[in-house]
């Protein structure tokens, strides 16, 4: 029962995450991205204020995570393991829309928009639960 609501309380806080983005977050680009319209005017930001914001998101986001992961698969080591992974994504992805954003999306919309997700989103973490549990399917056998 304690597993359950901690997982519940790791989701929970990923939609929390999600649902004050607008209010607790700088991110000049929630609006620009919305409209989804390709001609809107690209917004002005501050550097600083958007790398600290992205980062502390992104740190709460894996803070969520790694509770939900604890409490699904119960092993110190996998949760271990998904922090590392979920790090390397974030490690490559970041620069990529850093680079985007300095580059002021002209690399292409889509693909600005998508990598954006995965530096704000905890999309890794819904690619690595179905991972983990395929794994620990494995080794049950």
């Amino acid at each position: 029962m304690l597993r359950c609501f901690c997982v519940l309380l790791g989701v929970l806080g990923l939609i929390a995450i999600r649902g004050i983005e607008d209010h607790f977050f700088y991110d000049p680009f929630l609006v620009f991205f919305k409209t989804a319209n390709h001609s809107a005017t690209f917004p002005n930001f501050s550097w600083g204020k958007l790398v600290v914001s992205q980062l502390f998101r992104f740190g709460l986001n894996v803070f969520f995570s790694l509770v939900i992961f604890h409490f699904l698969f119960k092993d110190k080591e996998w949760t271990k393991q998904a922090f590392v992974l979920i790090l390397l994504v974030f490690v490559i992805v970041f620069p990529i829309y850093l680079f985007c954003v300095y580059d002021k999306f002209q690399i292409g919309y889509m693909f600005s928009f998508y990598v954006r997700r995965f530096v704000i989103q905890p999309l890794t973490v819904i690619l690595l639960i179905p991972i983990f549990y395929y794994r620990k399917k494995v080794l049950q056998s």
